[in-house]
């Protein structure tokens, strides 16, 4: 057959009177055959604009995919009207105002065909066609992969999208078409689209990914069902749904979404069942709106990328979960808002850094038969208006277990909290709740803590293994009846009981955020004040001794200098200039900071102006709690610890982190600057960081910037500094730098990363420590080694470089 003919074999009602003809075009090829025909097309590059109006076969040659080209220079190139089948062919389209291929009627079959075009759509269904598409790929740069319109369906087999300017695959107009195991990838638009009412799409077996938008988009009263399909790799949010939208999610996977993996809003409607949700960078869910509504069921949400709730239920939405997983997550659930609600039943949510479940602003949960374990807060009732119920939960492995406040009246009943690191149950300012049949075993803290005369109501309740007590109350309290402890501080009471107790009771004070800390653990007696071990001059001395730190050198005794003559113009009868104490060291890790703190306590404390001189160094785990108070109550105590030194706060920035909207920290800022101020005569306070996270810092908090001197920064050490490091070492341990050895250091430390990793000081150490290991087997396997062999640090004794 020539090149760019046309071969008809026309059918017949007999096998003897069938017959074949060739055509030089599409056009008369088509005009001469008949329904049933076969049209085999020669290899070649077909400039027509092709219109199958009869249930005609289009065909390349058998035996080469892809010869066959139908590429016009305008218009459609390929229109089915009829129930063809065409297979096999390569179309071309350049008309960015029409489709590539056109189906307008009848139930056509299209198999093996590849679209490279340019076009507004790459294939469009439309009206009353039902095509079958197996195979097909589109590849349209330009405009929306696949578009199903206006009435439009059929069956999409094993086909691909694989570039789109704007949706994949795009179903509006009340379409409805089914896709089976087809990929859609790299569009800018959203991977599916379905749009307007009675507009549907089901979906099996399908992947979603590397779009630059949102996996799938339902909105406008259109409807969804997908079933084992994937969405991931998304730039957008995984999942949509606005505006009235229904989606079911079946066996479905849904991972690495930058944003929110699930986001419905408007009265959408969506129904999770046995589906997973993972590695997203904000809500794994995220509903909005009244009549908003999810139900999950055997679903898993875990291993969150982000800072956000997994679950975030807002503005009168409702969320179900019902028998599954939240894991690896900053906080579980987090629902408020007055008319939204969080039913949660047979569920766990374990490994939550933050709150496991949050009720605020007058929304609601019910959790029944529900696992909370290793999470900072189990469930918090926030403030007014907030509450709902837990029922037959346990919480386990947290810090505080259940936390009540501001209002907050939420019934809990016959909920086990074990081992928590602070109390059991914790109820402030002004919180209310009815707590039922509940129970406290082994808690670090208190069992049941209750304080500014909240007017809670404990019944059938016991404590056992608190290791402060079983119950600590405020006056006027709450309400205790028939509740129980084995230890012997048991119930603490300032309220009204209506059954007695068999324990001692005792009323306790009620304190605010920074007034007096009630304490039943004896009270460490003071340090005594004792003359310092070293003159201010000896730790000069050691100060100038340290590696490198010339300008910390510098900077330290200018402060020392300050300090010293206002003591002696103060004993002269003069005035002298005030000078703030309190110091901000910068730079990155291992550069000294510590080492330079303790020496400076130590220097106060040898001019007198410090009682002891001794540094306490704690961080932000050891100064912000988990619920209101106890940040306030850390935070002086670590002052108590220091009193008469130095108090210092490594990584201070932590106290501030940029997203802190649900944070302790800001309290703890507040406590600092009030005891900076008020004990500025008894502690030093130094905070440290890297140099760019403090600067943030002190910008951000300007109270706390004001209480500081002057900032001292900490260059990274040079490779001769970390040399002299080793060679210190080396003669403290008593080794030895064989011949070459200081050289091959030098080459070492030079070629050295200087990435985050890079420990300054505490890298030299580390290196020499890998060289008297590796020196070690070298040596052990010599019987009799002599004295060089056992001191001797030679180049070969280096670690490879990271």
């Amino acid at each position: 057959m020539a090149q760019g003919t046309v071969q008809v074999t026309h059918t017949g009602t007999s096998r003897w009177r069938r017959r074949t003809g060739e055509y030089a075009s599409l056009a008369a090829a088509l005009e001469a055959a008949g329904d049933g025909d076969v049209l085999t097309l020669a290899p070649g590059t077909y400039r027509e604009n092709l219109v199958v109006q009869r249930s005609v076969t289009l065909r390349g040659p058998e035996g080469s995919p892809g010869s066959v080209r139908i590429a016009p220079v305008d218009g459609v190139p390929l229109t089915v009207r009829a129930s063809a089948t065409v297979q096999g062919l390569h179309i071309e389209g350049q008309d960015a105002a029409a489709p590539a291929l056109l189906v307008e009627e009848g139930a056509p079959e299209l198999v093996d065909i590849r679209v490279v075009t340019r076009s507004a759509s790459g294939i469009e269904v439309r009206g009353g066609a039902r095509p079958t598409v197996r195979r097909c790929t589109v590849d349209n740069p330009a405009g929306i992969g696949i578009a199903v319109l206006d009435g439009g369906g059929g069956v999409f087999e094993e086909c691909e999208v694989v570039a789109a300017g704007q949706a994949g695959i795009a179903v509006r107009g009340g379409a409805h078409p089914r896709l089976e195991r087809c990929r859609v990838h790299h569009t800018s638009g959203a991977g599916l689209s379905v749009t307007g009412e009675h507009s549907g799409l089901e979906a099996v077996g399908c992947e979603v990914y590397e779009v630059k938008g949102s996996g799938v988009h339902i909105t406008g009263r259109a409807a969804a069902h997908l079933t084992d399909c994937d969405v991931h790799r998304t730039t957008a949010d995984g999942v949509t749904l606005d505006t009235d939208a229904v989606l079911t999610l079946a066996d479905c996977r849904i991972h690495d979404i930058p944003e929110n993996a699930i986001d419905l809003r408007s009265r959408s409607v969506l129904t999770l069942t046995r589906s997973t949700v993972r590695r997203f960078g904000r809500n794994g869910l995220s509903v909005w709106d009244p009549g908003t509504r999810v139900d999950a069921n055997q679903c898993e949400i875990h291993d969150s990328t982000g800072d956000y709730p997994a679950v975030w239920v807002s503005d009168g939405a409702t969320a179900v979960l019902d028998a599954c997983r939240v894991h690896d997550v900053p906080d579980a659930l987090f629902v408020l808002d007055r008319g939204s609600r969080v039913d949660v039943v047979d569920s766990d949510l374990s490994q939550v850094r933050n709150t496991a479940v949050s009720v605020s602003d007058g929304a609601s949960a019910q959790l029944d038969d529900c696992r909370i374990r290793e999470a900072a807060t189990g469930a918090w009732f926030r403030d007014h208006g907030s509450g709902g119920t837990l029922a037959n939960c346990t919480v386990d492995a947290v810090q505080t277990g259940v936390i009540v406040t501001k209002g907050a009246d939420p019934t809990i009943e016959r909920c086990t909290v074990t081992s928590p690191a602070e109390a059991g149950f914790y109820v402030s300012a002004g919180g209310r709740g009815s707590l039922t049949g509940c129970r406290v075993t082994g808690s670090g803290g208190y069992g049941f803590h209750i304080i500014d005369g909240c007017r809670t109501t404990l019944k059938k309740c016991r404590t056992e293994r608190c290791s402060r007590g079983g119950y600590e109350f405020a006056e006027d309290g709450p309400v205790v009846e028939e509740c129980t402890s084995d230890e012997s501080g048991g119930v603490r009471p300032g309220g009204a009981t209506t059954a007695p107790i068999p324990v001692p009771q005792t009323a306790t004070q009620t304190v605010g955020l920074l007034g007096a800390v009630p304490d039943p653990r004896p009270a460490a007696a003071p340090p005594e004040a004792t003359k310092p071990a070293r003159t201010s001059t000896d730790v000069l001395g050691e100060l100038d001794a340290l590696v490198g730190l010339e300008s910390v050198k510098r900077e330290v005794r200018a402060l020392t200098d300050m300090i010293e003559v206002g003591r002696r113009r103060q004993q002269a009868g003069l005035k002298a200039a005030s000078v703030r104490r309190h110091l901000v060291f910068t730079g990155s890790p291992g550069t000294g900071k510590t080492t330079v703190a303790r020496l400076y306590g130590e220097i106060l404390a040898g001019l007198g102006v410090l009682e002891q001189g001794h540094l306490v160094e704690v961080s932000r785990v050891d100064l912000v709690g988990e619920h209101i108070g106890s940040t306030a109550i850390r935070t002086q105590e670590a002052f108590q610890r220091a009193h008469g030194g130095v108090l210092f706060i490594d990584e201070a920035y932590a106290l501030s982190p940029e997203d802190s909207g649900r944070d302790f920290g800001r309290e703890a800022i507040d406590t600092l600057v009030k005891l900076m101020e008020d004990q500025r005569d008894s502690v030093v306070v130094i905070v440290a960081g890297y140099t760019a996270e403090m600067e943030r810092f002190l910008s951000v908090n300007p109270g706390v910037a004001s209480r500081f001197s002057r900032t001292i920064t900490f260059s990274d050490y040079v490779p001769d500094e970390l040399l002299h490091i080793v060679e210190q070492q080396a003669d403290e341990h008593e080794y030895r730098l064989a011949s070459g050895t200081p050289e091959a250091l030098l080459k070492y430390f030079t070629a050295l990363p200087k990435g985050p990793a890079f420990g300054n000081g505490r890298t030299a150490r580390q290196t020499f420590e890998s060289m008297v290991e590796r020196h070690a087997g070298r040596v052990a396997q010599v019987d009799e080694p002599s004295t060089d062999e056992l001191t001797l640090l030679y180049p070969d004794d280096l670690p490879e470089l990271p």
